[in-house]
């Protein structure tokens, strides 16, 4: 993958500088009440010392950079994500887009697609706002029942953006129907599918849905693993029969975790990112699925994705 970088919080990175990276995590995420926007007024410090230990001990396990996902609408601070990368010595994969309904800004609603494509821009090949952090990818998001006019026209902005510079678009999209929209747009405006990741794709029941958009070249990305509410078993039997279908090189593995919020006091309790690797990844061993295949869906993959 010569002259292929992942784009982060310290500078682009090159493939063989990498091993493990965790696809889809958060550091920093305001989920409070929209009007409240408490992540304005955060400071640093306070972030750095409740997640820098949380990063310090999944670097202990291997693995070398995340993917932050907080886009605009839920509280994205890229310049305290840069401070708690630079504090912890780790790359962070940072993201320009924008969330779903009604957490999309007043803004984004105004503008027409070509405006949004050009904020997308500047922020893929220069900066996000004044944090020194170039972004290295577009986060959205789509309605569980079906995408918003608005929504729509952020999509058709995020592809003409990817198409410029290679960056990959990322939904957080629950359903597979939905899915299938946000496809058939993406083609539609010319830019290649294998840049699209399926975030939540495991929320969708019908896996034959899985199959079809892996083969059509899109990521699906199982993003829960360790959730409450979804058991380890539940991931393995869906990660085995996309590997019986012979897709393993379309499939991202992460948690979901994190994250300080400053909605919460003190932020709240980090949930650890070492679960992938810790508890899960063994049992993924013990299922039978070979060690290249383990580094293919933790290293080789979310790198390709990612990078550009």
């Amino acid at each position: 993958m010569k002259n292929v970088r992942l784009i982060t919080t310290l500078g682009p990175l090159a493939a063989e500088s990498q091993g493990m990276i965790l696809p889809h995590e958060h550091v920093f995420v305001d989920l409070g009440p929209i009007e409240t926007s408490n992540y304005l007024s955060a400071e640093a410090e306070p972030v750095i010392a409740l997640m820098v230990p949380e990063i310090e001990k999944l670097q202990a396990q291997g693995i070398t950079a995340l993917v932050e996902c907080t886009p605009a609408g839920i509280g994205r601070r890229a310049d305290i994500v840069r401070a708690v990368s630079e504090a912890a010595g780790f790359p962070i994969v940072a993201p320009t887009g924008v969330y779903r309904e009604p957490w999309i800004p007043a803004w984004v609603h105004q503008a027409d697609a070509e405006e949004i494509r050009d904020w997308m821009l500047a922020e893929l090949t220069g900066q996000i706002e004044d944090s020194g952090v170039q972004a290295g990818w577009i986060k959205l998001s789509a309605g569980d029942d079906g995408m918003t006019e608005c929504e729509t026209k952020v999509l058709r902005a995020a592809a003409g953006a990817g198409k410029a510079t290679g960056a990959v678009i990322g939904s957080h999209t629950i359903r597979g129907s939905v899915l299938q929209r946000q496809l058939a747009i993406i083609e539609q405006e010319g830019y290649s599918l294998e840049r699209f990741i399926w975030i939540h794709a495991h929320s969708e029941p019908d896996i034959g849905l899985h199959l079809d958009a892996a083969r059509r070249g899109a990521w699906i990305e199982y993003d829960a693993i360790g959730a409450d509410d979804l058991s380890d078993e539940f991931f393995i039997e869906r990660i085995l029969r996309v590997l019986e279908a012979g897709l393993e090189h379309r499939l991202l593995l992460s948690q979901d975790r994190g994250q300080y919020d400053p909605s919460q006091p003190g932020g709240g309790v980090p949930r650890p990112f070492t679960y992938l690797h810790e508890h899960f990844l063994p049992k993924l061993r013990t299922a039978g699925v070979s060690k290249d295949t383990i580094q293919r869906l933790t290293g080789d993959n979310p790198f390709r994705a990612f990078a550009r």
